[in-house]
């Protein structure tokens, strides 16, 4: 994960967070800066800062949280950027794996390059454009992983798609795309024969395509290696 992922994958968390302040906050905590230093660098006073944090304050504009993220950066920077480095070492955790293209695909060339097989999805959503895939274990995901991380397996770049291992039907992954704040553009369920009628209703509902494929991890990350 480079700088301007870390960038768009905070600012985008924010942006779709239910509860803006709250997100704010722990991105402060994460990079370990007091609410006077960051006024202080903003030059804004503390209670600002504050009040946008507990929402005594209305949402703040894109303006403000772009200046609240290069702030928490610059700060980091100034430390040696420790924070920067742990954060551009967690493509990988023990939920998921992420890959960003060097260039965009189209949906349609996604599934030729998988051998997959599309389950649901309209001749127009297939031509859209994707930048990356990320990996996601189904059940640490679904038992485990707080909803509020969602944000995270885009990186920044919601055009992607998501795929999911160990499916044994598919609903579950389509019922927490259903309530998840972003959605993918396409989700792939690996090795999957049959695939649920609720999650097949869901894809429709939401106009996200599935697809299912049974080639293995290791062969999928082979040919999206673009």
């Amino acid at each position: 994960m480079n700088l301007e992922e870390i960038r768009n994958t905070i600012a985008g968390e924010m942006v779709f967070s239910p509860d803006v302040g709250k997100t704010m906050r722990k991105w402060r905590e994460i990079f370990e800066v007091k609410q006077k230093e960051l006024s202080e660098y903003m030059g804004i006073s503390p209670s600002i800062i504050s009040d946008y944090e507990t929402g005594r304050r209305q949402n703040p504009g894109i303006k403000f949280v772009r200046r609240y993220i290069e702030a928490l950066l610059d700060i980091d920077a100034q430390r040696g950027g420790p924070v920067l480095k742990r954060i551009m070492d967690i493509d990988k955790t023990e939920y998921y794996e992420k890959y960003n293209f060097s260039m965009g695909i189209t949906i349609k060339e996604f599934v030729d390059l998988i051998e997959g097989e599309v389950v649901v999805g309209t001749e127009e959503q297939l031509n859209q454009k994707i930048y990356g895939y990320t990996i996601l274990d189904s059940l640490k995901v679904i038992l485990e992983m707080p909803l509020e991380e969602f944000p995270l397996l885009y990186g920044g770049i919601v055009e992607r798609a998501l795929v999911f291992l160990g499916v044994s039907t598919g609903r579950s992954p389509l019922v927490v795309i259903r309530i998840a704040p972003i959605k993918p553009k396409v989700v792939v369920l690996m090795n999957l024969k049959k695939v649920d009628s609720l999650a097949i209703k869901i894809a429709e509902r939401e106009k996200i395509p599935i697809v299912t494929t049974d080639i293995s991890v290791s062969e999928l990350k082979k040919r999206l290696n673009i």
